[in-house]
């Protein structure tokens, strides 16, 4: 068993949390128990999540997206409101971490997906962190590197070929990161790989000459919580266990 506090204060040191402006708040985010002996990890604080951590007798839950961002409504009514009612009511509390878990360079999505796709020299290619950028030993076509990013994340890409026959150099920021295709183009990567698409995406990859491959908002970001559950078990006296909510996008 191990104090709520000690969790949040580890969390936000080896996160960095002070170094982001993020869309939502960094660390504790619903207060509802003391003390932590289960920790339930995922993707999205849903209400399907909710229920699962419940089942599992949890006493805590770490997400990447929790709530109150910055464009929502501050009340706390209707889906918001039953799915805080839901933690406070069953004493689950709720920690979140955004843009900290996308890029820290050891347990941060980007560097979590780099290890699972086998992106030789992996590393931020940008200040904020958020843009990373490798290499293909050996080099793949499109269609290898899509069937690979396939039979990785368990989730078709959709890709715009845009790019060469050959892809040696790759980009990438997971969740919805499309917006960064430009900068990858311009830094001379032949593919980008983010969760999704727009619709200017196609014209700037086709007009860039970059591969771009959009494989899922929630597959590209499944493991940052499942690398810090684990690394917070084998640290704190807690029991750790991820649960995978399918979502399509």
């Amino acid at each position: 068993m191990t104090q709520l506090q000690e969790l949040e204060q580890y969390c936000n040191q080896r996160l960095d949390i002070d170094a982001f402006e993020d869309y939502c708040p960094n660390g504790l985010q619903i207060e509802a128990c003391s003390e932590v002996t289960k920790l339930v990890s995922g993707v999205t604080a849903s209400m399907a999540l909710i229920e699962s951590a419940l089942e599992m007798k949890a006493d805590a839950l770490l997400v990447h997206h929790g709530y109150f961002w910055k464009s929502e409504s501050p009340v706390i009514t209707g889906m918001k409101g039953r799915r805080i009612k839901a933690l406070l009511k069953n004493n689950l509390s709720l920690l979140a971490y955004h843009l900290p878990l996308d890029a820290h360079p050891e347990l941060g999505n980007n560097a979590q997906l780099a290890a699972r796709l086998g992106f030789v020299a992996p590393a931020a290619v940008d200040s904020a962190g958020l843009l990373w950028g490798g290499s293909l030993e050996p080099s793949l076509s499109p269609h290898e590197l899509s069937r690979h990013i396939a039979d990785t994340l368990k989730r078709a890409p959709l890709h715009v070929d845009g790019g060469p026959e050959i892809i040696r150099r790759v980009a990438w920021c997971t969740g919805g990161a499309q917006s960064y295709i430009g900068q990858a183009a311009d830094l001379g990567y032949d593919a980008f790989i983010s969760g999704e698409i727009s619709e200017a995406t196609v014209h700037i990859a086709r007009e860039q000459g970059i591969h771009f491959f959009s494989a899922g908002h929630h597959a590209t970001e499944r493991y940052g919580v499942q690398a810090l559950g684990a690394e917070l078990a084998s640290r704190f006296a807690i029991e750790h266990h991820f649960v995978d909510i399918d979502n399509p996008a």
